[in-house]
């Protein structure tokens, strides 16, 4: 049993001993000294700590990276080697400067050696084993030798040494058999051209390669001309003025030559608005559009960052966006919510809903001054509301407007009592007239009864008969068209369930972003009924009308 704990026990104090003890815990003061080490070193002063290597160890990093775990190294000394890549773990590339051997080839047999037993010889070259890494198996110029690009700059230097070579010989032939007389003629000395000569055509062809990849480095607003060798910037449209011109004063907005930029605006003192002209500075564009909205959330999202959310105006601007959004209407909310306790705790309401003092006083500050006869010397006088109809239309030489007379369900004009519009005004005989006519109206039917004849028992009767199936053929109709109705009522109020859940769905649709939105590709496409056109009608929204309001639209 002696013998089996000895074996079972590993001896201590020899090299390979590894203690499996768990460090002790520290007490409170060597803790706190730890800490207050820690954050000296963290400030600077106090030297930082040192690994086996003698490296520094960055005080910043945390404890349980640069701490090596108590079962792998004994010392619990802080390094950060456990961290690295280790040795023996670390696959062997190849470097860059090796490659396969170019230019081996060996004939392939019809059957191997191996299998015939015939020819045995070693390989002429054995291709080596190259591993590469990621970056060595994309770098597309592993392998390329130099020294190939200098045989085609040598080559590409004789070709060009030849050309100049024939080239020289060509004109010397041409001078010995006097081709070249008429360069000193007098044509040529007055500056005339001869484009058929084999010299000129020579020396343009000559120029021509020298200068036929001059046009393909045109940039955009400037014209390179490879003859004289300039560049002519076209920067600005012929029609448009130009800025130091819109305004001569030497005391108006300060033109900057270099830059081409006006900030100010040049129609500042002439009384113009900036509207009405066509250049008002370059400050003016800083301040229109969305430039104020941009800056707005651009401070936002600085505010934000600082308050610890993740928010960037070009990495997200999406997010930035509905973030800004969500806290604009919490912000609302906040002020109504804050606003509302203050008036429960102190009172107040009564306040805010009186109307303003201009109606309670019937006073305002606006000076007014009238003449004896009420016309108004100074100041303004008090608008007065208008209608987008016309008003106190008077046409035909009517003395009142169409309107203003009603009788009997028409409308008419009171100043002769007629019902046709376009009608010319009679005046009080057009009164008298109308008011013979109703009375001659009222006596027609009195008339009638008495001029009445007595009628028989057989008419009697046949009235009657008469009057029975009127009256049974007005109850049928009558059920008819009740129950047509009710159908009526029933179709209209699905159609008004149907439109009121589309009109749902739209809403819900139109909350959502548009890559999440559903395909409509199955959309039923038919006529719409009576019913389902009413209900739209019923449910269709009005912004344009001014009672929509109230009407809880």
């Amino acid at each position: 049993m002696a013998s089996g704990t000895a074996v079972n026990a590993a001896p201590s104090g020899g090299p390979g001993d590894v203690s499996l003890e768990e460090p002790k815990k520290m007490t409170r003061e060597d803790w706190r000294k730890k800490k207050e080490l820690e954050e000296q070193r963290k400030l600077g002063n106090a030297p930082a700590e040192v690994d086996e290597e003698g490296k520094d160890i960055n005080p910043h990093i945390p404890q349980y990276i640069s701490s090596v775990p108590w079962y792998i190294d004994p010392s619990k000394r802080p390094t950060l080697k456990h961290q690295r890549p280790q040795p023996e773990k670390q696959k062997q590339y190849s470097s860059s400067g090796d490659w396969y051997k170019r230019g081996v080839k060996e004939r392939p047999r019809k059957v191997g050696a191996k299998y015939t037993g015939m020819n045995i010889a070693p390989d002429e070259h054995v291709q080596p084993q190259l591993m590469f890494d990621y970056d060595g198996k994309r770098d597309r110029w592993n392998g390329y030798n130099p020294e190939e690009h200098m045989k085609i700059v040598e080559e590409y230097a004789k070709v060009d040494l030849a050309k100049r070579t024939l080239k020289a010989q060509k004109l010397q032939e041409e001078l010995a058999s006097g081709k070249l007389e008429q360069v000193n003629s007098p044509r040529h000395q007055w500056g005339e051209e001869e484009p058929n000569s084999q010299t000129e055509r020579d020396h343009n062809s000559e120029d021509e390669d020298e200068d036929k990849y001059a046009d393909d480095i045109d940039m955009p607003g400037q014209n390179f001309d490879s003859k004289r060798r300039i560049t002519v910037r076209n920067l600005r449209i012929r029609e448009d003025i130009a800025k130091y011109l819109r305004n001569l004063d030497p005391n108006s907005a300060y033109y900057d030559p270099k830059t081409r930029a006006m900030r100010e605006n040049p129609y500042a003192n002439t009384g113009k608005n900036p509207d009405e002209v066509g250049y008002a500075g370059d400050n003016f564009v800083r301040y229109t559009g969305d430039t104020i909205s941009m800056a707005q959330t651009q401070l936002f999202a600085w505010e934000a960052y600082d308050k610890g959310s993740e928010v960037h105006l070009q990495a997200d601007p999406t997010k930035l966006e509905l973030l800004y959004k969500s806290f604009k209407v919490k912000k609302e909310d906040f002020k109504a919510q804050q606003k509302e306790s203050i008036l429960e705790k102190y009172g107040g309401q009564e306040h805010l809903d009186a109307p303003p003092a201009e109606l309670l006083l019937a006073q305002t500050e606006d000076y007014v001054e009238y003449s004896r006869h009420g016309t108004v010397i100074k100041g303004q006088e008090k608008a007065i509301a208008c209608s987008k109809y016309e008003e106190d239309v008077k046409i035909n030489n009517h003395t009142c407007i169409w309107g203003s007379y009603w009788k009997e369900g028409k409308w008419g004009y009171k100043c002769c009592h007629s019902f046709v519009k376009f009608s010319y005004c009679t005046g009080e005989a057009g009164k008298e007239i109308a008011n013979a006519e109703a009375n001659l109206l009222e006596e027609q039917p009195r008339e009638e009864e008495h001029m009445t004849k007595p009628k028989t028992l057989m008419e009697i009767h046949q009235e009657k008969q008469k009057e029975k199936k009127k009256k049974k053929h007005k109850k049928s109709s009558n059920s008819d068209s009740e129950g047509e109705e009710k159908k009526k009522q029933e179709k209209l109020k699905k159609a008004l369930n149907a439109e009121e859940a589309r009109l749902l769905q739209v809403k819900e649709i139109m909350q959502l972003d548009e890559r999440k939105r559903p395909y409509n590709s199955v959309y039923e496409t038919r006529e719409p009924t009576e019913e389902e056109m009413e209900a739209y009608r019923m449910k269709r929204q009005r912004p344009d009308d001014p009672m929509a309001s109230f009407l809880g639209q």
